[in-house]
């Protein structure tokens, strides 16, 4: 299952989001990744943290995110959870796109016994219904 925090800019998505980090450190037996566009949460997450910037990767795009995920949970067994900021930002503004690549990264996440919690710059209702078939809503 993968957890999504939706909601306007400035609505307060990347705090919680950061509360939703550090809380899963604090209770991981293996390690956490947050991944992000640009690297804006260095002081606000826990040091043990892995956190990953995408730019420094060139990955844009929903297709390379995909494989971007999908190459952190192959490089560590470990990995318990992995968080992401700013969704349209690394991949596109497209609704049908992001929900195809969420059903993708559920997959991986079964496979991976990895949970996934990604915020999303949207209102609720503009989200296809079929992503929360997989996700869910913690906000």
């Amino acid at each position: 299952m993968i957890s999504l925090i939706i909601g306007h800019k400035g609505s307060g998505k990347t705090k919680r989001l950061v509360d939703e980090v550090n809380a899963a450190m604090a209770s991981s037996n293996g390690s956490v990744v947050c991944v992000e566009k640009e690297t804006k949460l260095t002081y606000d997450v826990s040091s043990r943290v892995r956190l990953v910037a995408t730019d420094d990767y060139a990955v844009s795009g929903f297709d390379a995110f995909y494989g971007f995920l999908s190459g952190i949970c192959a490089g560590d067994y470990d990995i318990t959870d992995i968080f992401v900021d700013a969704t349209f930002r690394i991949g596109t503004r497209d609704y049908e796109q992001l929900a195809d690549f969420l059903a993708k990264v559920n997959e991986l996440g079964e496979k991976s016994s990895t949970h996934f919690t990604f915020t999303i710059s949207t209102d609720l209702e503009n989200l296809p219904k079929r992503i929360f078939d997989f996700s869910e809503k913690i906000n």
